[in-house]
């Protein structure tokens, strides 16, 4: 046989393979069309109106639709409460058919971890359509306390840092400071939201916070009033130079405790559903949401809101960053409990 006709062969076979693929797939995106062609998907907000994951799913279901096979409808609920864990509950009750989706804080797939007693859902059991945005989360000073960079943080006798609770994400970032690094954070806690902080930052009560990036006052960036000491993700804002908490960990044992806890900041606006919704429609809403994020008018719109998206996760990695998490040896799982203390 020559080269000529066994490529020819090959490429007969290849052309056979890819006709029977289309004819095999197309009665599926029919099936997937004519499900959800005349529906409407409800999107469940873990939270009452008007806060950022709100603001989230109002933008999504806003653009989703139209990247979905059928182009349902979308209708946006709020069931607040225990930081979305409410919605995720939820579920069980809902329809398994892929017309309800989830949207929640995902500080709780940490503290199904590490306070499994109060977060009595096992993440891994739902099923993850992906995130449409990572956080960039950084710890910074009020300008006049002459807090400039990680190593005054380090020396200050005194830090004071507020969080509305211990379970803030405030809070929790704080802590890493104090048990990890040695930092000399004194908390108050007890405001009652992130507006009481920032005033209490300009009194001089407290000397700074961490947080989102994208919550920090832009007042407060453009006129230099405040100095970022260090980042708490991967993510760098723009020109923001300051170090990666990660990369300042001294032992492999603190490195890990840190992955561990700063993985949820990858996960930042998580979408979820029944695991039980059928393989053809869970793929579809998954590529949906990964076309919606890149979808120009979506990005306009978010633009318009000031809602940022970056480092948008796809439903298959969200499903293994959590996987990886669950995947962690109780050892440290009860020493990133401590650290967050």
């Amino acid at each position: 046989m020559s080269y000529f006709t066994s490529v020819r062969g090959g490429a007969l076979a290849v052309g056979a393979a890819m006709v029977f693929s289309a004819v095999s797939v197309l009665p599926a995106q029919a099936d997937v069309a004519g499900f959800y062609k005349a529906k409407k998907i409800r999107v469940i907000v873990g939270f009452s109106p008007g806060g950022g994951f709100d603001a989230y799913g109002r933008l999504l279901a806003r653009h989703m639709g139209k990247h979905i096979p059928g182009n349902p409808g979308f209708v946006v609920n709020n069931l607040p409460g225990a930081s979305g864990l409410k919605a995720v509950q939820s579920l069980k009750a809902q329809p398994k058919d892929g017309t309800v989706m989830v949207i929640f804080n995902p500080g709780n797939i940490l503290k199904s971890l590490t306070d499994p007693a109060k977060v009595k859902i096992k993440f891994t059991d739902v099923a993850f359509l992906g995130s449409v945005s990572s956080d960039m989360r950084v710890c910074y000073m009020w300008a006049k306390t002459g807090i400039k960079t990680w190593d005054d943080l380090i020396k200050r006798p005194q830090v004071n840092l507020g969080a509305t609770s211990k379970t803030s994400g405030s809070y929790l970032d704080a802590a890493l400071l104090r048990t990890l690094f040695g930092v000399k954070v004194k908390h108050i806690t007890g405001y009652p939201g992130s507006a009481e902080q920032r005033l209490a930052i300009e009194r001089g009560e407290l000397d700074g916070d961490c947080g989102s990036y994208e919550s920090i006052p832009t007042a407060w960036i453009k006129g230099n009033l405040i100095n970022v000491t260090h980042r708490n993700s991967k993510l760098a804002p723009e020109g923001v130079k300051a170090p990666f908490i990660l990369d300042l960990a001294k032992t492999e044992e603190q490195k890990q405790i840190l992955g561990l806890i700063l993985s949820i900041n990858d996960v930042f606006r998580p979408f979820v559903v029944d695991k039980a919704v059928p393989a053809d429609r869970l793929k579809a809403l998954r590529d949906a949401l990964m076309a919606t994020v890149k979808d120009k008018a979506f990005l306009a719109d978010s633009d318009k809101q000031n809602r940022t998206i970056v480092g948008a996760v796809s439903g298959e990695q969200a499903q293994a960053i959590v996987a990886g998490m669950y995947a962690t040896p109780q050892a440290l799982i009860k020493k990133a409990a401590a650290a967050i203390k």
